[in-house]
């Protein structure tokens, strides 16, 4: 009689294979860099070398690099994390059955962290220029009325951010759904928030990112604190709108079979490079 020799499980698999499952500090680890990184590139990109003499690179500039640091850090560390970067996005993605609940306090405080510390690195490479004063130039902070690039009123900020911030998250799960092209998710995420800034700077000086907004105001202060609420309430209600209806608009929650160990060798079908770790929420 033969011995009966067991399969090797998934875990097993795996190891083979070298794939390992990214622990919660791995996570977050990628969180606070994503996020240090969005803010110091796209606010950097806004007090640093927006109107520099001469070569400054204005609006169109800063939107670029905006989309330009969300599009990198998703390359570099959406496998890992998710690529959130974001409380926005991890609240519509948790909405949308594409995150499960355990990681959304731990991402969005780490996301704050980052943004903060973001601003802090930012504001120390400022303040070495003889010219600049924080009162007078800023961290690029958000803002409506008086705080407004273009003076808009509380509810053309409100309207502006709910809405933007709901069409990126729709970029985003459309993006990263199970039946979109592979890999291309960092490339559309990105081009969708240099978009959103491109209409939006005049009006709030784009958010769409509560921890972004976060960051700067706790260092400028004043009316930039004073205001910071609306940029945690409208991009969490545009989320919110996206998170809970992708689902009815596309027929489906888009998310990929992955295991709560990794990648099952035998079930995944997502490709490095996704900006959303779409693990089905019971296995999270």
């Amino acid at each position: 009689m033969a011995a009966f020799t067991p399969s090797p499980n998934d875990s097993e698999l795996e190891e083979q294979a070298g794939f390992v499952s990214p622990t919660l500090g791995q996570r977050l680890g990628v969180e606070f860099l994503g996020t240090f990184w969005l803010v110091l590139g796209g606010c950097g990109s806004a007090v640093l070398a927006a109107a520099f003499p001469h070569v400054g690179i204005g609006l169109l500039g800063v939107s670029l690099a905006f989309g330009l640091t969300v599009l990198t850090m998703a390359f570099a560390f959406g496998h890992i994390s998710g690529g959130h970067f974001n409380p926005a996005v991890t609240i519509g993605l948790w909405l949308a059955g594409r995150q499960g609940p355990k990681f959304v306090l731990p991402y969005i405080v780490t996301q704050v962290v980052g943004a903060t510390a973001g601003a802090a690195v930012l504001y120390f490479i400022a303040s070495g220029n003889p010219a600049y004063n924080l009162a007078t130039n800023g961290l690029a902070a958000n803002g409506y009325e008086a705080g407004s690039p273009g003076h808009f009123t509380l509810a053309a900020a409100f309207v502006t951010e709910v809405v933007m911030t709901m069409l990126f998250l729709f970029i985003i799960l459309g993006a990263t759904d199970r039946r979109a092209a592979k890999g291309f998710g960092p490339l559309a995420i990105g081009l969708g928030l240099t978009l959103i800034h491109l209409i939006s700077i005049p009006v709030t000086n784009t958010s769409v990112n509560p921890a972004r907004s976060t960051g700067p105001a706790l260092f400028v202060g004043g009316l930039a604190l004073s205001q910071l609420w609306l940029f945690w309430v409208a991009p969490l209600v545009g989320a919110a709108i996206a998170g809970i209806t992708y689902r009815f608009l596309t027929g489906a929650e888009g998310r990929e079979p992955i295991a709560s160990q990794g990648q099952r060798i035998s079930q995944a079908i997502t490709s490095i490079g996704e900006v959303t770790s779409s693990r089905p929420v019971s296995e999270l």
